[in-house]
């Protein structure tokens, strides 16, 4: 079954290393929970909900939360850190694509972040404060 989000360069993704003795159970689970808001979101905007973009929001979220602006290079230099092996342009459609959608804000420094009612959709669904409004 062919699967966009894989390089089409004919390289092969390295495969995970199985999870031993339960450890990976408890990270998957944590990190399932976290995909939960974010999939909220992408809903709310109308949007179906795929790794890429789950990835590229959370990366923008992370930044957000350390104070530091993404643009494309960053987000993709951010998957990477995090072995999901996507493409420069991948990232750059994506981005894009969110943006049109009111998703996320293109900055006049060309970084994006989200726009403020994605932060709200957000921090509503996790009942978390909205610290990033500001």
């Amino acid at each position: 079954m062919y699967n966009s989000q894989l390089p089409t360069d004919g390289s092969r993704v390295p495969k995970s290393v199985s999870m031993n003795a339960g450890t990976g159970i408890f990270v998957e689970k944590a990190e399932r929970h976290g995909n939960e808001r974010i999939r909220v979101l992408l809903k709310s905007f109308g949007l179906r909900t795929s790794l890429i973009r789950l990835k590229v929001i959370d990366a923008l979220l992370n930044a957000a939360e350390s104070e530091r602006n993404l643009g494309v290079r960053g987000v993709h230099t951010y998957l990477l850190d995090l072995d999901i092996p996507l493409s420069f342009l991948s990232v750059r459609e994506v981005l894009k694509r969110l943006c049109s959608e009111g998703v996320i804000t293109l900055n006049p420094d060309k970084s994006y972040s989200l726009h403020p009612q994605a932060i709200a959709i957000l921090y509503s669904e996790s009942g978390s404060d909205a610290s990033l409004k500001a």
